[in-house]
């Protein structure tokens, strides 16, 4: 039961009714307040409370208020008496319920077993829902999880005779023989991570998945099953030693081989489709700069190119039968000459061409060799026939393969249309001795692989088997057309698009008449529009903030009670609070670990991880008996991504329901942005950051205004920050009720601001170019409407595409909202590339509408603009204490293994959650303690419990003058 209850639920569930004091009868002191408390705690949830602590110390107060008594007679009840195993049968009794059984241990678990989906917490709310229903009293914690794990276990047992039954006894020998004593090294290359991008790693990567593909896993084997099982089986399997594997009965052996099998193919599918991605945009990306470096090594600009021209031509006609070396080289020396020959050859078509040179033989002599089998494993598939093209040209491509002709046949149709560009014709084809046109194989297949690559990142052509790059359509709700009711209620849109757009169009009109009337009433000096650059907005920097007074003192008080609190201490205080060590459920079928020490490990563990000390360092600095094996074990066991994100939660959830309101406000706007983490890059999710420099991967934050962290996400350096802005809305799974989402420039987007819209959130971006924004107007008759905004004013919406598409775009909102697919999966549609898709046109017109609402709302709001400056300002302070907690290795993510990447991010987050939520005490703790220290608005607005310079985040260091090193 929650802790924390307001004066308005207290009076709604725990007042004592006519009928429930006369229940209580002649009972007096702490014996009436406890089967009072007892009473209402069992009219609520339908059990009784497994010990004092339990029941919220708020209600039973509220109770003994009610009965006259002070609140000291509660801790005088005793919950293990006789008096009170009597009073528990008499509320059962009057609430129609009776004790739990022997005899109904049995029934309950046919009815897990009948009801399992593979998750322990699904199973523990249908135990409660089942003791309701036949009116039992449910059985403890203890019980209840023995029972449980029978369930899963029996249903285990069932599952996996089913799942060997689809296999046949071929693929179950295959999957069997993986665990032989001579095919573990093969085993262990199955089960290895991709390297950097090249062409080693893609045919390691192909080999790999021959391999899989020899296993014969049919793609129905798992059909029925609930895909986070088949995940969670492949989890299990992942992080379990192969010694320990074989001890298993072989059906659960083979079913959680197979689970990985088939896991494995699609993320093995996916990293070759990334690695494709990658090599074409490589090898284009290096003939450039290989250009580059050329032009600026031989070239000696020429100034005034105009002029020197001019004055040749000049020359030339004044005496046109002259020796050029007697009229031209007096103006202009040959070497000047030379020079601007030279220039005009390495710009435009000419450097296009250099580029095409260099391109076709870093292929032809390196990466060709891989298109062979690339072709041979990947199938590619489309659902638009204007993609036919490239469709056709990989299907010559594959019958090519092997032959060594440097020229397709005459009679061979080669598409070119939709697959070769206008500025690569002349380089794929020729003509021969006969006037026949013919096709360069080596160049048409740099096209075809250019046009691939574009196609794939949109995901107009997709792969079979494949995951991320799956048939597009599959990421979309499958109920969508027979719920669709349903569906636009959940996002609160109306059915007829007529509404929504009337809704937008009113919204845009009334801020472009407020921004109007802004700007012609002279604003408030700081805004302005004018002409420069064909039409500019100006706006004139923030004042600074008046200073915090009091919060120095706070901190100094803080210091000096709390001197050098260790990092680890807080994060223990934090477990001890919540138990969030319940969360790490192990990826085993059991639990061996006496609690106590399970605890400590996991501690000892998210700290090394969390600070990047490394188990090693951490296990060497306790003197306990946990070892670095153990803390390893630990690791690999229990600390998984979804464990860590359940238990981020938790932590989340709990500062919020402990902090006082009056302090910190309501959590209902968070800041996003991401920040760069150095990684070793032998891997496909580590890339070179353009803007920071540097091999890494990208943290993306959601912090609310009270540096709160609700969300984060491990994302390459390239990715879209769009996508995991959104993503971070949609899956925080927090008790904070997010509905507005601060921003920098590369978080926001035309698409962005429309798919926000659409799911009920306000985006409020910091626009790095505010001046050279456009405003888009509702109609074309309204260009006169506002004379202020002319320089700035751009064409009107075009509202028949919304309404022809409002329904397509409601489609992948709930499929945004219901997660059938990434975020990011989805948005790799609408981007540039795929300019054409009448919904990326649509959203791109809605979206073009809400920006100008916004811009018009950020002009005229003076608030505004400081409180978005305000918000993303928090996530600069997250980002600053990154560094104090992650203090290992420089900070440096030292792992290849993308789920340890993700790990570690989590554990960080972790961390960091942790030191607020106990700084959050601290200071609450303090202020009330300390009467001299009061807090005006300024201080309210600057007070923040990401606070650090009472932390030791290091670990114990002990200095004993006594021992010496064991030297000779």
């Amino acid at each position: 039961m929650r802790q924390r209850w307001e004066v308005d639920e207290l009076v709604e569930s725990w007042s004592l009714g006519r009928d429930d004091l006369s229940f209580l009868g002649n009972k007096s002191g702490s014996t009436r307040l406890g089967f009072a408390v007892l009473m209402k705690f069992f009219e609520l949830e339908a059990r009784f409370p497994f010990s004092p602590d339990e029941v919220p110390v708020e209600a039973a107060d509220f109770v003994a208020r009610q009965l006259g008594l002070g609140f000291d007679a509660w801790p005088a009840y005793e919950f293990a008496s006789r008096t009170a195993m009597r009073h528990r049968a008499q509320i059962r009794s009057r609430f129609g319920f009776r004790a739990w059984t022997d005899d109904d241990i049995s029934v309950l678990i046919d009815t897990l077993v009948a009801n399992n989906s593979g998750d322990r917490n699904v199973l523990f709310a249908v135990t409660t829902a089942w003791c309701r229903s036949v009116r039992v009293e449910p059985p403890s914690s203890a019980q209840s999880a023995r029972f449980v794990g029978a369930a899963m276990r029996r249903w285990e047992d069932q599952a996996c005779t089913a799942v060997v039954a689809r296999l046949g006894a071929e693929a179950f020998d295959r999957l069997d023989a993986l665990f032989d004593a001579d095919r573990r090294e093969e085993f262990g290359s199955l089960r290895s991570e991709p390297g950097a991008v090249g062409v080693d790693t893609v045919l390691g990567e192909l080999v790999k998945l021959s391999a899989l593909s020899a296993l014969g896993v049919p793609p129905i084997v798992f059909d029925g099953f609930d895909q986070r099982v088949v995940e969670r089986w492949h989890d299990r399997f992942a992080s379990t030693r192969p010694s320990a594997l074989i001890a298993l009965p072989a059906t659960t052996r083979v079913t959680l081989a197979a689970a990985w099998v088939q896991c494995r193919h699609r993320r093995v599918t996916d990293g070759i489709v990334d690695l494709l991605i990658a090599i074409v945009h490589k090898i284009g990306a290096r003939a450039e700069r290989r250009v580059e470096r050329e032009q600026l090594a031989d070239t000696r600009r020429v100034g005034g190119q105009a002029t020197v021209l001019f004055r040749l031509v000049e020359a030339a006609l004044a005496n046109p039968s002259g020796v050029v070396s007697e009229v031209l080289f007096p103006i202009v020396s040959e070497d000047t000459m030379r020079d601007l020959v030279r220039q005009h050859e390495q710009s435009g078509f000419a450097l296009r061409g250099q580029v095409q040179m260099f391109l076709r033989a870093s292929y032809s002599r390196h990466y060709r060799r891989i298109v062979p089998e690339l072709l041979a494993a990947l199938m590619f598939r489309s659902s638009n026939t204007a993609h036919r093209p490239v469709l056709d040209a990989v299907e010559v491509l594959r019958r090519f393969i092997g032959r060594n002709e440097r020229l397709f046949p005459v009679d061979e149709s080669v598409p070119l249309d939709g697959v070769v560009p206008a500025s690569w014709r002349g380089f794929v084809t020729l003509t021969d001795a006969d006037g026949k046109q013919r096709v360069n194989r080596i160049a048409y297949e740099i096209c075809v692989l250019q046009a691939l690559r574009e196609r794939l990142r949109c995901k107009e052509i997709w792969v079979e088997g494949a995951q991320r790059w799956r048939n597009p359509d599959e990421d979309l709700p499958k109920d969508f057309d027979t719920n669709r009711p349903i569906h636009y209620e959940a996002i609160r849109k109306p059915l007829d698009p007529a509404v929504f757009i009337d809704d937008i169009r009113s919204r845009l009109e009334s801020g472009l008449d407020r921004l109007h009337t802004f700007v012609a009433d002279g604003g408030d000096g700081r805004v302005r529009i004018g002409e420069f650059r064909g039409g500019w907005i100006t706006v004139s920097p923030l004042d600074a903030q008046p200073e915090a007074r009091n919060l120095a003192r706070l901190k100094t008080e803080l210091n000096k009670r709390w001197p050098a609190t260790s990092l680890l201490d807080m994060l223990k205080e934090t477990e001890l609070r919540l138990g969030f060590v319940d969360n790490f459920e192990t990826t085993a079928t059991r639990e061996a670990l006496p609690a106590g020490v399970l605890r400590r490990r996991v501690l000892l563990s998210l700290f090394a991880i969390g600070t990047n000390a490394g188990i090693r360092r951490v296990a060497a600095n306790e003197p306990g008996d946990d070892t670095e094996s153990d803390l390893h074990y630990i690791r690999r066991r229990y600390l998984t991504a979804t464990n860590l994100r359940r238990t981020i939660t938790q932590i989340v959830n709990a500062t919020h329901a402990a902090r006082h309101q009056h302090l910190w406000g309501q959590a209902t706007t968070t800041a996003s942005d991401s920040t760069k983490f150095g990684a070793w890059d032998q891997n496909l999710l580590t890339e070179w950051h353009a803007r920071y420099g540097g091999p890494g991967v990208m943290i993306y934050w959601h912090v609310e205004r009270k540096a709160l962290c609700v969300y984060s996400q491990l994302k390459s350096c390239s990715s879209s920050e769009v996508a995991a802005m959104i993503e971070g809305l949609l899956r925080h799974e927090t008790t904070a009720e997010i509905d507005a989402n601060y921003v920098d420039s590369h978080g926001q987007s035309e698409i962005g601001f429309a798919f926000c819209e659409l799911l009920g959130f306000r985006l409020l971006p910091r626009l790095k170019r505010i001046g050279a924004q456009r405003l888009y107007r509702p109609a074309t008759r309204d260009a006169a409407r506002w004379p202020s905004l002319a320089p700035v004013l751009s064409r009107p919406i075009n509202w028949d595409l919304i309404a022809d598409q409002y329904d397509q775009m409601i489609r992948y909102t709930t499929a945004m909202r219901l997660g059938t697919a990434d975020t990011e999966a989805i948005l790799r549609r609408f981007t540039r590339a795929n300019i054409q898709h009448p919904t990326y046109r649509a959203l791109g017109e809605l979206g073009k509408a809400l920006r100008t609402i916004f811009v018009c709302d950020y002009l005229t709001s003076l608030e505004l603009r400081r409180e978005i400056n305000e918000g993303l300002n928090v996530v600069e302070n997250w980002n600053s204490a990154n560094g104090f907690i992650h203090y290992g290795k420089h900070g440096d993510i030292t792992t290849n293994g993308h789920d340890d990447q993700e790990t570690a991010v989590l554990c960080l987050h972790l961390l960091q959650a942790a030191l607020v939520y106990v700084n959050t005490l601290m200071i609450q703790q303090t202020l009330a303690d300390q009467h001299d220290i009061i807090l005006d608005n300024t201080d309210l607005r600057a007070l923040t419990p990401l606070t650090y310079s009472h932390v030791n985040p290091y670990g114990t260091f002990n200095l004993d003058l006594d021992t010496r090193l064991a030297l000779t």
